[in-house]
């Protein structure tokens, strides 16, 4: 009973579960060499079931109902299998099961995850970070066209394997979205734990019952950043320079290295955050824009 070469349909009576001279009749269904099975909630005699034909035998009325009510739910099957094919969705057994039975949710998919979690957090993350967000969504689109021939994939269909997977892509020179920039190992491993955070708020949401990877762990490229001597951070200070872009630029970063601040909190000051110390002098005080810390530091 094939419809293509992945997609097979097949009704069959669970002799194991006999009650007397009848048995429960079962539709298995295949994707890809995988099955799904499920009851279709009728008993039907044993030496009226054909196992060759997986159909009843003979002509009365009772085979006559059961055959075209089989035909009916090969078809429905049918249907959900293709709907899934045109929905572009990951389309595995347990998918056209579940279709069937009216218990998929569309919106419990990785991209519609990715959406929910950006209007949620639209206005809490900064503009930098939620671009991040949406180039490593850039890369999984990319990674489920290529391995899965889908535009996206159910949440439960998830496993520890598919981000082992999407990191094999990631190492690929040829799927990175610029030549010019390619991902090196922190960057690839910055993508990865995106996703593992999406994966963590599909659980806080009850859309999936567990992390399908939270053991995996990131592997980081660890660096010693260099330093400025004194002597190095004087000359800065003291250089002349007749550009006067240069010279505000050169003032904001060594305030910035006398202050410990990052540029973003720099540029947010105003004179608001000028205060009165308790020493009677003046002091920055401001949070800091990445972490929303409380920060005080006083003016020399």
């Amino acid at each position: 009973m094939k419809t293509s070469k992945t997609f097979t349909i097949l009704f069959w009576q669970n002799l194991a579960k006999m009650k007397g001279d009848s048995a429960p009749l079962y539709a298995r269904i295949t994707v890809d060499g995988k099955r799904a099975e499920m009851s279709l909630g009728i008993l039907f005699p044993i030496d009226s079931w054909n196992g060759k034909m997986n159909r009843a035998n003979g002509k009365t009325r009772e085979a006559r109902i059961l055959n075209e009510d089989l035909d009916g739910i090969y078809t429905d099957l049918t249907d959900c299998y293709k709907q899934l094919k045109k929905e572009g969705r990951f389309v595995t057994a347990q998918a056209v099961k579940a279709r069937y039975l009216g218990t998929d949710h569309s919106n419990e998919t990785l991209l519609g995850l990715s959406k929910y979690h950006f209007d949620k957090n639209r206005f809490k993350l900064a503009p930098g970070t939620l671009k991040n967000y949406s180039t490593t969504e850039t890369y999984l689109k990319n990674f489920l066209i290529k391995k899965f021939k889908a535009t996206d994939i159910p949440l439960e269909y998830i496993q520890y394997s598919f981000v082992v997977d999407f990191e094999l892509y990631l190492r690929n020179p040829k799927n990175h979205l610029s030549r010019a920039q390619p991902l090196k190992n922190n960057g690839i491993m910055k993508h990865i734990e995106r996703l593992n955070k999406l994966m963590g708020f599909a659980e806080k949401l009850g859309w999936i019952a567990k992390h399908p990877f939270e053991k995996y762990q990131l592997s980081y490229t660890k660096f010693i950043n260099g330093f400025l001597t004194k002597k190095h951070l004087e000359s800065f200070e003291t250089i002349e320079l007749n550009n006067l872009k240069l010279a505000r630029v050169r003032d904001v970063f060594v305030f910035c290295c006398y202050t410990g601040l990052s540029y973003i909190d720099v540029k947010l000051l105003t004179n608001q955050n000028l205060v009165m110390g308790i020493d009677g002098n003046m002091w920055l005080s401001l949070y800091r824009e990445k972490s929303d810390e409380p920060v005080k530091i006083p003016l020399l």
